[in-house]
C-alpha cells in the first residue's frame, strides 16, 4: 500500500507518519512527499528518510486544474493508494478529489466543524478558537471533499483550553495531539483499504 503526503511548511505531522511507517504500526510505504512550497522542512525530512519529493508551485500553472491534472498522473504512476494532507495550504480542485474520492484525508487543527475552511489554518485557527472563549479545541482528521473542511470526520483528540494560553501555546498542545492522532487514522485506513 502506498501513501503519498501533501505539506507546505515544517512537516511535523509528516513525520508522525514517517515514524509511524518506521515503526510498522502503519503497514504501506510512503511513495512521494508532495510540497507546496520551496525550500521547506518537509523535504529535509523526506531526503533524510529516502522518500522522493516533487514540489508543485501554483504559480507555474494556468490554473488548479492543470496542476492538479499532472499530480493525478503522477500518483496513478506511483499506484498511490490513500493521500494525507499534513499542513497543505492549497484548497484541492474538484478533479483530484474526484480522482481520489474516499482516498484523501486531511488533519485540521480545531474540533471541526468549528474553525474551518477557506483562511482557517496555523496560528489563525488557534487564534479565533481563544477570541472565542471556547474551553476546549483539538484537532480533526476528516475526508477531503469539494469544499474546505467540510468532509465526513473520521476521528478527533481533544485538547483543554487553559487561562492564560497563548494561540502559540495552545498550537503546541494540539500539535503533540496530531502527531499520536494522524499515525492511528492512517493505520486503521490502510488495513480497511486493503480489504
Amino acid at each position: 500500500m502506498n501513501i503519498t503526503v501533501f505539506a507546505s511548511g515544517g512537516g511535523t505531522d509528516f513525520q508522525s507518519i514517517i515514524d509511524g511507517v518506521e515503526s510498522g504500526l502503519i503497514k504501506a510505504k510512503i511513495n512521494m512527499l508532495i510540497a507546496g512550497k520551496d525550500n521547506i522542512f518537509a523535504i529535509e525530512r523526506a531526503k533524510k528518510h529516502g522518500i522522493p519529493y516533487k514540489v508543485f508551485l501554483k504559480r507555474n500553472y494556468p490554473s488548479l486544474e492543470k496542476m492538479f491534472d499532472e499530480i493525478i498522473a503522477l500518483l496513478e504512476a506511483k499506484q498511490t493508494d490513500l493521500i494525507v494532507l499534513a499542513g497543505y495550504l492549497t484548497i484541492l480542485s474538484p478533479n483530484i478529489v474526484r480522482a481520489f474520492e474516499g482516498r484523501i484525508i486531511n488533519i485540521h487543527p480545531s474540533l471541526l466543524p468549528k474553525f474551518g475552511g477557506a483562511g482557517m489554518y496555523g496560528l489563525k485557527v488557534h487564534e479565533a478558537v481563544l477570541a472565542s472563549g471556547e474551553k476546549q479545541s483539538g484537532c480533526t482528521v476528516h475526508y477531503v471533499d469539494e469544499n474546505a473542511d467540510t468532509g465526513r470526520i473520521i476521528d478527533r483528540a481533544v485538547v483543554p483550553v487553559l487561562e492564560g494560553d497563548t494561540p502559540e501555546s495552545l498550537q503546541q498542545r494540539v500539535l503533540i495531539e496530531e502527531h499520536k492522532l494522524l499515525p492511528q487514522v492512517v493505520a486503521r485506513l490502510i488495513e480497511e483499504l486493503r480489504k
